[in-house]
């Protein structure tokens, strides 16, 4: 090898070892340009690797909770829970403002009270209490004893037959022709005549006065035989319009004397009831006048139902307000309001001797609630109370995917007595199928099978 080779070989090693040096010198002299850059390269590198990582687990919580919060039970498990499907469908709703009430019998109309026309004695009793009756029909008999009626009958028969020997003198006399018997005669009779004509009538309202028909004064004047007994029939209905179906009867409400008492003008016999329609008296706040005042002139139906059975088949719907009171009670500050309430025949019972009893499906006494629609909301998703289940905070209802029941949480907007109001936000949309019934149990079913404890009341609409 020659000399300039061997050279080059040598140097080649120390070039190299300065070259280095000065890269780490330039690196060392820069380094508060170019570390930023490193370490702010790095933390991405590093976020992005944290996020990937994220998303992962996030995909399984998801994943996860998907799976716990769905549910799947057997048709044997469904029927157990009462299941029934509700088909979600968005529509208008009425709210509805519900009042307490209790049914009343209409004033002047449901009862009528049978009183005694003349004093006597007892001495039938035609029907008895609870007792169906008809217009027409005996409800009591009467001996008369009342001395003034015996004295009126008396003068009335005696003037009425005394009347009826001068029509026949006056009639014969006239018969004879003229010049056979002096004018003067006929015309005395003629005044006589005129006189008891006079003293039948005021004998005749004597007896009116005193109680008696103008039937039974006739049959004085025909059977010439005064009136010892007296029938008082139940009376005709003083509504013109049938208010039930069916033929229009009375009841027996109450029955206040006893076969052979003694009883005065004017003593009430009995009380009869008529029930075919009643009224349902409202208690109102004077908060609500102006929101009940406004469905009365719109005409809005109103909707009534038993307090304790709140069930649909109760309902008593398309009734109408009749009329709101005019005074408002100064201590409670409530103000009644009235609603027809047309009543139908729950129990017609007829026993072997004849006697029918009727039991009327509303009675008086009775506890109610009406709701008044007072506003309107278009667009609503309206359910019922058993569709949705409360937790603390959150309302949750449970819509069928298929075999498995899906947890959707929803906003509910409004509740009363009959239906909840969620808001139509996408959690649910029209056609889905959800649970109107058995929702609680399948709530109850999906926190045991995630293992967790829940409070057997917790979420039960009641």
């Amino acid at each position: 090898m020659s000399r300039p080779d061997m050279n080059r070989s040598w140097l080649a090693p120390i070039f190299a070892v300065v070259c280095l040096v000065a890269v780490v010198a330039t690196a060392a002299a820069t380094r508060d340009q170019w570390l930023p850059l490193l370490r702010r390269a790095d933390e991405s590198s590093s976020a992005k690797d944290h996020a990937d990582h994220d998303a992962e687990d996030d995909h399984a919580h998801e994943h996860d909770a998907h799976a716990a919060a769905s549910i799947k039970l057997s048709q044997r498990g469904l029927k157990n829970i009462g299941f029934e499907p509700l088909t979600v469908e968005p529509g208008a709703y009425d709210r509805q403002l519900t009042l307490p009430a209790i049914v009343v019998e209409r004033p002047g109309r449901s009862q009528v009270h049978i009183t005694a026309p003349l004093t006597g004695v007892v001495t039938r009793i035609g029907k008895v209490t609870g007792e169906a009756v008809a217009p027409g029909e005996t409800l009591f008999e009467l001996q008369l004893t009342h001395e003034e009626l015996v004295a009126a009958q008396r003068e009335f028969l005696e003037t009425s037959s005394t009347l009826e020997v001068v029509q026949r003198e006056l009639a014969r006399l006239q018969s004879l022709g003229e010049g056979v018997v002096s004018g003067r005669r006929i015309l005395e009779q003629q005044y006589e005549q005129q006189k008891l004509e006079v003293a039948l009538s005021a004998a005749q309202q004597a007896m009116l006065l005193h109680g008696l028909s103008e039937e039974q004064i006739e049959q004085v004047r025909q059977t010439h035989r005064l009136l010892r007994n007296i029938t008082i029939r139940a009376p005709e209905h003083g509504d013109t319009d049938e208010c039930c179906t069916g033929f229009h009867l009375f009841t027996v409400q109450r029955l206040g004397i006893a076969r052979g008492e003694h009883v005065a003008i004017g003593d009430e016999l009995a009380v009869l009831a008529d029930h075919c329609e009643l009224y349902i008296e409202a208690q109102a706040f004077e908060d609500d006048a102006a929101e009940i005042r406004c469905a009365c002139a719109n005409e809005r139906q109103v909707t009534a139902q038993p307090m304790q059975d709140s069930t649909a088949a109760t309902r008593i719907e398309g009734l109408e307000v009749l009329y709101v009171a005019g005074q408002i009670d100064p201590e409670s500050r409530a103000f009644k309001v009235y609603v027809r309430l047309p009543n139908e025949i729950a129990l017609d019972k007829q026993t072997p001797d004849g006697k029918r009893f009727l039991e009327w499906a509303y009675k008086p006494g009775q506890r109610m609630r009406i709701s008044v629609p007072v506003e309107t909301w278009e667009n609503q998703l309206a359910l019922p109370k058993t569709a949705i289940v409360d937790e603390g905070a959150e309302a949750y209802v449970y819509r069928q995917n298929g075999e498995r029941f899906e947890q959707v949480p929803v906003h509910v907007l409004h509740r009363d007595q009959n239906a909840v109001v969620i808001a139509n936000d996408g959690a649910l949309f029209k056609g889905d199928v959800i649970a109107g019934q058995g929702a609680y149990q399948m709530h109850l079913a999906l926190k045991n099978a995630a293992g967790g404890g829940i409070d057997p009341h917790a979420g039960h609409n009641h």
